[in-house]
């Protein structure tokens, strides 16, 4: 029980209860299930994204290039379903393999040619959007898709109707986010790969003499983490039924916000499955709340980074405090 309560992510569980109470107590209309769907399916897409991102940051890397990825992923998916087919099952398979190869590049430049995370994602963002905007000139995609993909992103799990005639449920999205949290947690935890990056994120020499192939792992982490990215286009797109390649520009400082709030270690080596997910649902609270609140947008991001700000600080100053405790054994 001490260690539980000693875990970051506990500690941002507990702040994110105590906002959600304080934001309901003022706006009862938070503690509706009305509320919770929405919330729900506003961030099913940034939830993805973000478990997506916490294989990276693992690592001690990270990845400006996720906005770009799911941007141009949604436009092919938005063309493949006009020009190509209109089979959803098909659409996911190029959706995949599309986020897929802009992550293996992104792998490759990091594993293989040794550019900083930071500088190799930075390219590919500018270069991915640069050949977007070219092929799109910017237009969205409003017409011509199909109407069952329509009708299949209008799909409700487990609908229920409402004392006043409303029908109500699950959004049909979630069956994208549940496989992702399901892989990503499996990977991380039951696979010696997923081992490996914890090692990376603590010392990557060290891992390379445990035995660990670190450029492996890499161009492997970036790939899975373009798949996670091509299955949240596909679910983006459904949501909206129309495609637009601006939709995601900034989007990935949200995914980072959302990682780091969660109580992943920018350092690497340390962070969950389970804390990203709180990481997201505290981001969504607080956006949620204030915009029940009617506070204006820009308090919101104030209040979002002082979190993170907080959150990076707490973590260096117990990692200041682990090696001060290593160096007083060592001296002893």
């Amino acid at each position: 029980m001490r260690n539980l309560l000693k875990r970051q992510e506990f500690t941002m569980f507990a702040i994110l209860v105590v906002i959600s109470i304080i934001i309901g107590i003022i706006n009862p209309t938070f503690f509706t299930i009305e509320n919770f769907i929405d919330v729900l399916k506003s961030n099913l897409v940034l939830s993805m994204m973000a478990l997506g991102m916490l294989i990276i940051i693992l690592t001690g890397g990270i990845d400006v290039s996720v906005s770009s990825i799911v941007a141009a992923v949604t436009v092919l998916v938005g063309e493949f379903l006009i020009h190509v087919s209109t089979n959803i099952f098909l659409t996911v398979l190029m959706a995949c393999a599309a986020g897929i190869i802009m992550g293996l590049v992104n792998g490759l430049l990091v594993a293989k040619i040794k550019i900083p995370p930071i500088v190799a994602t930075l390219g590919t963002m500018y270069v991915i959007l640069g050949l977007m905007l070219y092929l799109t000139n910017g237009n969205w995609i409003t017409t011509g898709i199909p109407k069952n993909f329509i009708e299949f992103g209008s799909k409700l799990i487990f609908p229920f109707t409402t004392a006043d005639g409303r029908t109500i449920g699950l959004p049909i999205q979630i069956i994208f986010l549940i496989p992702v949290i399901v892989g990503t947690w499996f990977f991380l935890k039951k696979t010696t790969m997923g081992r490996g990056v914890y090692a990376i994120g603590g010392n990557q020499e060290s891992a390379e003499r445990m035995g660990f192939n670190s450029t492996k792992i890499l161009i492997f982490i970036y790939a899975f983490e373009g798949l996670i990215i091509g299955l949240a286009a596909v679910a983006h797109t459904t949501i909206m039924k129309q495609v637009d390649p601006n939709a995601f520009i900034g989007f990935e400082m949200q995914v980072i916000a959302t990682v780091v709030l969660g109580g992943a270690s920018t350092m690497g080596g340390y962070g969950s499955v389970l804390g990203t997910l709180i990481g997201v649902a505290l981001y969504s609270v607080i956006n949620n709340g204030m915009i029940l609140m009617h506070i204006p947008t820009f308090w919101q991001k104030i209040v979002v980074g002082a979190i993170i700000v907080i959150s990076v600080s707490f973590d260096m100053y117990k990692k200041n405090k682990e090696e001060e405790e290593k160096v007083r054994v060592d001296v002893e």
